[in-house]
């Protein structure tokens, strides 16, 4: 098996000098206070393309010979390494042919098309599209681009630990994003060699927990991908190589949940006035599951993608809001006479209820000729003041049939 070293790492930081961004690495007091610890934030959200994959994808290409340059490249993504490899082989005047699975968000896609790259569209999940990939490289003899499992890949991706470290060496923890494996591979080498004290710990979706099952196995194990809105980290087979390097050199690997990305993203959007897609909230996601003990500790988590599809945007955050009691609808019988419909909004105007959308019915059958109907989707400040705004309604009167 290959096999990627730091000097491999070092090598690629120089390389990449004057074609990446390096990005901020911020302190947040919002997740600072939220932990109880000091939180820095590695913003590859603001990458060039809106992700770190540029790195690992030039790393790979500048490394090709003229020969296969001139073959072109072939890779497979659910979005953010088709940016990477676009770019970089528009840089390098290399032709590429991106597949991508069906599914992939429709921003990934046009940005894709955008800087270069040919879209080939199969499949549902990312495996699929690896499998038509690796058909197309086959077919027509150019260099696949792997996006996680390649030695120069990682090292690419390492760079972001070396930066890191840089910044803030005396780190107590690392949080990183796992699908494949290439960043957090890479990451961990980096940090732990730099300072072998740092604690490196992997951030992977429920709905795709391929990696955490690989090490809870103690092999490579393929597990199905399930729908997530952190389709970036959607794999379903990690690599062998990543594998190795994060069995040796990550500490340990947690999973969130869908709900858990949902209110990251949306904290990130809110408080830190930053836009990051599902797959690089869950850094944050892990922070806020409280499934970590992050106090007095100093924590860098990295932001590893931005490319959010704006058609997502609005049901990421609704869900968020409802999942955190801001966001609350409710189903209501009032009496079908002048005034009731009113007196109804009005009590919950008084407890500061924001309406969003009302709507009444006296046309489902079953309903009493002497009663409306009404369902109102309401904003409150959070789950306490959800809660004191029901009991009001009850209180006065109100036959609630239905609130989430």
């Amino acid at each position: 098996m290959e096999t990627v070293t730091f000097q491999m790492i070092l090598e690629a930081a120089k390389h990449l000098k004057g074609v990446i961004k390096e990005t901020d690495f911020c302190y947040s007091e919002t997740l600072s206070e939220l932990t109880e610890g000091d939180v820095y934030l590695k913003l590859e959200n603001l990458q060039q393309s809106g992700s770190f994959k540029i790195r690992g994808a030039y790393n790979k290409m500048i490394h090709l010979s003229d020969e296969e340059k001139n073959g072109g490249v072939v890779a497979s993504s659910a979005g953010n390494h088709a940016q990477g490899v676009a770019i970089s082989a528009s840089k390098l005047g290399i032709k590429s042919t991106i597949v991508m699975p069906k599914s992939a968000p429709f921003a990934k896609i046009y940005a894709t098309r955008k800087y270069g790259g040919e879209v080939v569209l199969h499949g549902e999940v990312y495996d699929e599209a690896y499998q038509k990939a690796i058909e197309i490289q086959k077919a027509t003899g150019a260099t696949f681009v792997h996006p996680f499992n390649d030695p120069y890949v990682i090292a690419g991706q390492g760079t972001i630990g070396v930066e890191i470290m840089a910044e803030q060496p005396d780190l107590d923890v690392i949080l990183v994003p796992i699908g494949g494996g290439g960043i957090a591979a890479g990451v961990a080498l980096a940090a732990k060699t730099i300072n072998p004290n740092v604690k490196v710990i992997g951030v992977q979706t429920k709905n795709a927990p391929s990696m955490y099952e690989s090490l809870r196995c103690g092999h490579v194990e393929v597990m199905p991908v399930n729908k997530t809105i952190a389709d970036g980290i959607a794999v379903g087979e990690p690599g062998e190589l990543t594998f190795s390097i994060i069995k040796d050199y990550v500490d340990e690997i947690i999973t969130v949940s869908e709900t858990e990305i949902s209110q990251a993203v949306l904290l990130l959007l809110e408080n830190c006035n930053l836009v990051c897609e599902g797959a690089g909230a869950v850094s944050v996601a892990a922070m806020m599951s409280k499934k970590l003990d992050l106090k007095d500790k100093k924590v860098g988590a990295i932001l590893s993608g931005g490319n959010i599809d704006i058609n997502m945007i609005e049901s990421i955050i609704n869900h968020a809001m409802i999942t955190t009691g801001r966001r609350t609808e409710i189903k209501v019988m009032v009496n079908h006479k002048p005034g009731e419909l009113s007196a109804f909004l009005e009590t919950i105007a008084k407890e500061l209820g924001n309406i969003l959308i009302i709507h009444q019915s006296r046309s489902r059958e079953g309903l009493s000729m002497y009663h409306l109907e009404v369902t109102v989707v309401v904003e409150t400040l959070d789950a306490h003041h959800k809660q004191r705004l029901i009991k009001k309604l009850i209180e006065s009167g109100y036959e609630i049939e239905y609130t989430n």
